[in-house]
C-alpha cells in the first residue's frame, strides 16, 4: 500500500514521474507500467464507492473522496479498469497529501512530459480532465471554507 505524498512537493512528484516514464522505450512498456502503478493504489472503503463519490466524465467506473482541510487534503479513489488505476496513482501521487494552495498552483505537467494525451483514448483523456478537475475544485472548496472561518 502507498501513502501520499511520495515527494515532498508536487513539482518533484511530476519530475520523478517523467524520470519514471523515460526507462520505458515504447507505449506498450509504459502502459504496462501504468497497469503495475494501477495495482499499488491504496485500497479505497468500499462504503465510499457510491454514487456520491462516482467520478462523471469517465468511462471507466471511478470513485474518489476527499479529507482533510485546506492544510492538508488526502484523495481515496478507485477504478474498475487497470490503466484508468495508473491514471489514478499518478494524479494521487501529485496531489494527495498537499495543501489546498500546493495543489491549485500545480499544473499536471507530467501528462505532456510523459505523452499521456496523444497516448490515451478521448475517452480516458477527459476521465483524467474529470479527474484532476475534481482534484482541484476540492482545494478551491477548501480554502474557501477556510477563509469564511476566519472572516
Amino acid at each position: 500500500m502507498t501513502t501520499f505524498p511520495l515527494e515532498p512537493t508536487t513539482a518533484e512528484a511530476q519530475d520523478a514521474i517523467r524520470d519514471e516514464f523515460a526507462f520505458f522505450g515504447d507505449w506498450s512498456e509504459r502502459y504496462q507500467y501504468l497497469i503495475d502503478l494501477g495495482r499499488k493504489l491504496p485500497p479505497m472503503d468500499d462504503t465510499l464507492k457510491n454514487d456520491t463519490h462516482r467520478l462523471h466524465g469517465c468511462q471507466s467506473m471511478v470513485w474518489i473522496a476527499a479529507s482533510g482541510d485546506a492544510e492538508r487534503l488526502d484523495f481515496a479513489a478507485a477504478s474498475d479498469s487497470a490503466i484508468v488505476s495508473g491514471l489514478v496513482y499518478l494524479a494521487l501521487r501529485v496531489y494527495s497529501g498537499r495543501s489546498a494552495e500546493e495543489i491549485m498552483a500545480a499544473d499536471a505537467r507530467y501528462i505532456a512530459d510523459v505523452g499521456l494525451a496523444k497516448h490515451l483514448s478521448p475517452t480516458r483523456n477527459n476521465g483524467l480532465a474529470s479527474l484532476l478537475a475534481f482534484i482541484k475544485a476540492t482545494a478551491q472548496d477548501a480554502v474557501r471554507e477556510r477563509s469564511a472561518r476566519t472572516h
